[in-house]
C-alpha cells in the first residue's frame, strides 16, 4: 500500500458537517456560547496551576524577579501564536483544535504529531496541576488544624540516572476521583462554570489589591527585587538573562488552555467573529494578571523561598490576613480542579478524535452504553496521568507540558503560512495581520523557548515523538480512514443502454 503522509481531510466535508445539523433542534452541538462566554472559557481554562504553582518555582529556581520579564515574553510568543489560532478558529470552525486544522490544511503526519503532543500537553499539564492541588489541599487543612500524613520519597538510579521520587498519594487520589466523574459524565451549567472563573478571577485580584495595599502602606518596603536580575550561576538557563528565557519557557505552562476556546467552536453563535474575540481577549486579560501577580510576589517575598507547591499563599501571608490566605487557598483548589478536569476531559476528546479517524486503536474510541462517554479512554488517560502525579518531579512535569504546548503553536503558526500560500482562496472571517512575519517570529519564538528549556527535557521530547510515529507506522497509517479512502478504487461506472 503507498502511503501518502501529507492526505488531508476534505475542509468542504468537514464545514459541511459543522453547518449541517447544528442549532437547537439539529443532531449537532448546541451553538450558545457568545464572545463573553468565550472569553470567560478562556480565561477560566488559562487561570490555574500556572499562576498558582509554577510561579513561584520558575523565580526560585531559573529567574528570580526577572520572573515579570519572563512572563512579558511568554506572553508575545502566546500572542503570535494566538493570532495563528485565530485564523484556523474563524476559518475552520470545527470542534478538534490544532489537530482537526492540521488534518485539513497540513495532512495527516503532522496531524499525528500535533494530535500525539496534545496528548503529552494535556497528560503532563493534569499531572502538574493534580501536583499543585495537593500542595494547596494540604496547606489549606494545615491551617485548619489537620496535618496529613507526610508524602513518602526514596532515591532511584535508572539507566544511570540518579531520581527523587515522592510518592504524592494525594495527587494520584484527586486524578482517579475526577477520573471517576468524567466516566460517569459531568454536565457541568453555564452559571457553575461562570462562577469557578470568577472566583478564580476573584481571588487573583485580591492577591493584586492586598499586595499594592501592603507594599503601599509601607513604603513598598520589604523590597526583594534587588537583584532584579540574579547573576548566572555559571550554569545555562539558572539565572540572568539565560534564566529569564528558561523560565519564560517554564512559565509558558501557565499559557496552555487558551487554545480550549477553539474547541468550543461547533458551540459558538458566531464562530468566524466571536472565535478570535475569545482566543485574544483572554490572553490579554490573562497576561496583565499573570505580570502583576510575579512582580507582586517576588517584591513580597524573596524569591528563594517561592520554590513551594503554594507561592501565592506564601506571598499572601506576608500581608497578616489570615481570611486572605483562606480564601486563596480555598479559589485555588477549586480553581485547579476544574482545569484538571478541562485537561482531562480534553485529553479523552483527542483520544477520541484520533481513533474516530483510525490512527488509534478502536477501544480509545469505544463509548460507554449508558453513560455516553468514552469510558476506557477516560480510564486509561486517568491512570498514566495519576501514575505521572504521584511519581514524577514537579519541575519535570511542567517542562514537558510546556514543551509539547510550544510546539504545537509550533506547527499552528506555520501552518497559517502555509495556507495562505497553499489555499488562498478560502475564505478568512479573520486574518492573521502581516502574513508571514507574524506566523514566522510565531515559530521562531516557540522554537527559540524551547532551546532554552533542560537537554533533558529535549531528549524526552524526542523520545515521545518517536514512540508516537512508531505508533503511526505500525498501526495508524495502516488503519487510517483517510488513506483507506484514497486507496480505494473509484465505483464501477453502472453499464448504460449504449452499451
Amino acid at each position: 500500500m503507498s502511503l501518502r503522509l501529507f492526505a488531508r481531510k476534505d475542509i468542504a466535508a468537514l464545514m459541511q458537517e459543522a453547518e449541517g445539523d447544528g442549532g437547537e433542534h439539529g443532531h449537532g452541538l448546541r451553538r450558545a456560547l457568545g464572545p463573553l462566554n468565550l472569553v470567560t472559557l478562556g480565561i477560566g481554562a488559562i487561570i490555574g496551576a500556572g499562576i498558582f504553582v509554577i510561579t513561584g518555582q520558575a523565580a526560585a529556581q531559573f529567574a528570580g524577579p526577572g520572573i515579570l520579564i519572563s512572563f512579558i515574553l511568554a506572553g508575545i510568543v502566546c500572542g503570535f501564536a494566538g493570532l495563528c489560532y485565530a485564523e484556523f478558529a474563524s476559518m475552520i470552525p470545527i470542534a478538534g483544535s490544532a489537530y482537526t486544522y492540521s488534518y485539513a490544511t497540513l495532512g495527516e503526519l503532522i496531524a499525528w504529531i500535533i494530535g500525539w503532543d496534545l496528548i503529552l500537553e494535556y497528560a503532563f499539564g493534569a499531572a502538574t496541576v493534580a501536583v499543585g492541588w495537593s500542595g494547596h489541599f494540604r496547606a489549606f487543612l494545615h491551617d485548619l488544624g489537620v496535618t496529613l500524613p507526610a508524602v513518602p520519597a526514596s532515591n532511584l538510579t535508572l539507566f544511570g540516572i540518579h531520581m527523587h521520587l515522592n510518592y504524592d498519594y494525594i495527587g494520584f487520589l484527586v486524578i482517579m476521583a475526577i477520573t471517576t466523574i468524567l466516566v460517569i459524565g459531568i454536565k457541568e451549567s453555564a452559571n457553575f462554570t461562570t462562577g469557578i472563573v470568577i472566583l478564580k478571577v476573584a481571588v487573583v485580584c485580591m492577591f493584586i489589591t492586598l499586595a499594592t495595599a501592603f507594599l503601599m502602606k509601607h513604603n513598598w518596603q520589604p523590597n526583594y527585587w534587588h537583584p532584579f536580575i540574579p547573576p548566572n550561576t555559571g550554569e545555562r538557563g539558572h539565572f540572568g538573562w539565560s534564566g529569564i528565557l528558561r523560565g519564560a519557557g517554564v512559565v509558558f505552562f501557565a499559557y496552555i488552555g487558551f487554545d480550549a476556546v477553539s474547541t468550543a467552536a461547533q458551540e459558538a453563535k458566531n464562530p468566524k467573529r466571536d472565535m478570535p474575540l475569545g482566543i485574544l481577549g483572554s490572553l490579554v486579560i490573562c497576561t496583565i494578571l499573570y505580570i502583576l501577580v510575579s512582580g507582586l510576589l517576588t517584591h513580597l517575598v524573596p524569591y528563594s523561598e517561592l520554590n513551594v507547591p503554594d507561592p501565592v499563599v506564601v506571598g499572601i501571608r506576608t500581608t497578616g490576613q489570615q481570611w486572605a490566605t483562606f480564601m486563596v487557598e480555598l479559589g485555588a483548589i477549586a480553581g485547579l480542579a476544574t482545569v484538571m478536569l478541562v485537561m482531562l476531559l480534553g485529553q479523552s476528546r483527542v483520544f477520541y478524535s484520533m481513533s474516530r479517524d483510525g490512527l488509534l486503536w478502536p477501544w480509545a474510541g469505544k463509548i460507554h452504553p449508558r453513560f455516553r462517554t468514552p469510558y476506557l479512554s477516560s480510564i486509561v488517560v486517568g491512570l498514566f496521568v495519576a501514575i505521572l502525579a504521584t511519581l514524577v518531579p514537579l519541575s519535570i512535569l511542567d517542562e514537558m507540558t510546556s514543551v509539547g504546548t510550544l510546539l504545537a503553536f509550533a506547527l499552528v503558526s506555520a501552518g497559517v503560512w502555509i495556507m495562505r500560500r497553499t489555499h488562498p482562496e478560502l475564505k478568512r472571517p479573520f486574518k492573521t495581520p502581516l502574513v508571514p512575519l507574524v506566523p514566522i517570529l510565531g515559530v521562531l519564538s516557540s522554537v527559540l523557548l524551547i532551546v532554552s528549556l533542560s537537554g533533558w527535557t529535549l531528549l524526552r521530547l524526542v523520545v515521545w515523538l518517536a514512540i508516537g510515529l512508531a505508533i503511526y507506522f505500525t498501526y495508524g497509517s495502516k488503519n487510517s480512514k483517510v488513506q483507506a479512502a484514497l486507496q480505494s478504487p473509484p465505483p464501477e461506472r453502472a453499464p448504460s443502454m449504449a452499451d
